[in-house]
């Protein structure tokens, strides 16, 4: 059934969409500012040679900035403007998310509609400002020192306002061009210019892989590995983001046209994956963060008093493939997994709808008991979820780490790709049927006007 109902689906889209102007224009929107997005990660920082600091940054092939400069579009290599990416914009979203979780003031703000929504916007906003400040400032001081400053052409604090300036700068377009992607394009902004960077890496690391087994540093054997991983992983995603719980809703019987009582039936489905991608995108960001800090602060530093040891020390600790790594990760993972289905799914709230409007679970009598079982069934069912993306984003790291295989096929990266694609797919579909039916609706007020 599902099937059919997405092969229908599929073929209204096809009919339609060479009527849909509004979502032409939407997609060419979104075609455009990912477009801008890439010509921005190309333009260079003032003050910075890129020559050296290509020179420089090959000397930390696999280490953290390796994995950050994935998830900016190779912007952190070439130090662009926008080097940061929207890294600092969703480490603000989360501490903003957690502390109205836990703050009654911010969690009645968050109640309040349209307007506590742009309140809580603009406090995400600040923090965004702040973090963009700090990363920037210890970038600027560990291009300094890093290489004997060989990458900077003036050092000093004109240099280091400069930097910190235009990285804010870079960060708040680039969160603006998200918002803008979400209402004016097709919806996932974010996320959309998060893989976009991520795409443009891929070719690069395609023939990384294969430049090794032309060099002999891979085995044919582990090469074709590689890609029969990505396939099952790819196939392993679009199973699980697919696969629901499907929680049956009986309505009190109701008289129908023929006289006769007939109860109705539906389905309340929820996701064995609720979260989708926002818990590997949060634990990457709040642990990406502090070690970049630390491995430019630790350059700058290194050497000249202890504290550069230690920090140095730390980031060689929290590599890809360390055990720290991969326990923080992991535990990132199945925080935020929990965390944010708590905040997109309300049992209580589902069970005062349900009883609202005469639903109920058979068996589970209305109101408490609905929603004590609601949160029963959603905590196993997000121990899976959260399972099943560990599994996914902790497994390729292994391989990362023992086979030398380039970040950017990680399944971080994978499992991003692949979720914003289905969900921009299904965003395109929403535009398509909307469109339909609204085409249906004019037409039949025009049949309408006719008959009269």
């Amino acid at each position: 059934m599902a099937s059919a109902a997405d092969q229908m689906a599929a073929n209204l889209s096809l009919a339609s969409f060479a009527k849909a102007t509004d979502l032409k224009k939407r997609l060419w929107f979104t075609l455009g500012a990912l477009i801008l997005f890439r010509l921005l990660s190309f333009i260079p920082l003032p003050g910075i040679d890129p020559r050296a600091l290509g020179t420089l940054f090959d000397t930390t092939r696999g280490t953290v900035l390796d994995f950050f400069n994935t998830f900016s579009g190779g912007s952190l290599e070439r130090m662009s403007l926008i080097a940061l990416g929207v890294m600092p914009y969703i480490t603000a979203s989360i501490v903003v998310q957690l502390a109205s979780s836990m703050s009654p003031s911010l969690a009645a703000l968050k109640k309040e509609g349209e307007a506590g929504r742009k309140k809580m916007n603009q406090y995400t906003r600040y923090g965004t400002v702040l973090l963009a400040t700090v990363q920037g400032y210890f970038i600027a001081v560990g291009l300094e020192g890093w290489g004997n400053g060989a990458a900077v052409l003036d050092p000093g604090w004109v240099f280091r306002l400069t930097t910190v300036v235009s990285l804010i700068g870079g960060t708040m377009f680039l969160m603006w061009i998200g918002e803008q992607i979400t209402s004016r394009g097709i919806g996932n902004g974010v996320s959309l210019i998060i893989m976009a960077g991520i795409v443009a890496q891929l070719p690069t690391a395609l023939a990384q892989v294969f430049e090794g087994g032309r060099t002999g540093t891979m085995s044919p054997v582990m090469i074709f590995g590689v890609v029969a991983l990505i396939v099952v992983l790819v196939l392993g995603i679009c199973f699980m983001e697919r696969a629901q719980r499907r929680v049956l809703i009986q309505y009190p019987k109701r008289q129908t046209a023929r006289g006769q009582m007939q109860a109705e039936r539906s389905h309340l489905p929820l996701k064995i994956n609720t979260a989708g991608v926002i818990p590997p995108i949060f634990a990457s960001s709040l642990l990406l963060m502090p070690l970049t800090i630390a491995q430019f602060a630790g350059n700058r530093v290194q050497g000249e008093s202890a504290w550069g040891d230690v920090l140095i020390t730390v980031t060689a600790a929290l590599q890809h493939g360390q055990p720290l790594y991969m326990l923080m990760y992991a535990a990132g993972i199945i925080f935020f997994c929990f965390f944010y289905t708590a905040v997109v799914f309300n049992p209580e709230e589902t069970a005062e709808n349900l009883k609202r409007y005469g639903g109920f679970i058979p068996g589970i009598r209305p109101g408490k008991r609905t929603e004590e079982y609601l949160d029963y069934v959603l905590t196993r069912i997000t121990v899976i979820g959260a399972a099943y993306l560990t599994i996914i984003c902790l497994v390729p790291e292994f391989l990362i780490a023992k086979a030398g295989i380039p970040f950017y096929l990680g399944g971080t990266s994978l499992l991003i790709v692949v979720n914003v694609t289905m969900d921009t797919v299904t965003q395109i579909q929403s535009h398509l049927i909307a469109h339909q039916y609204g085409d249906l609706i004019k037409k039949a007020k025009l049949k309408g006007g006719r008959g009269r």
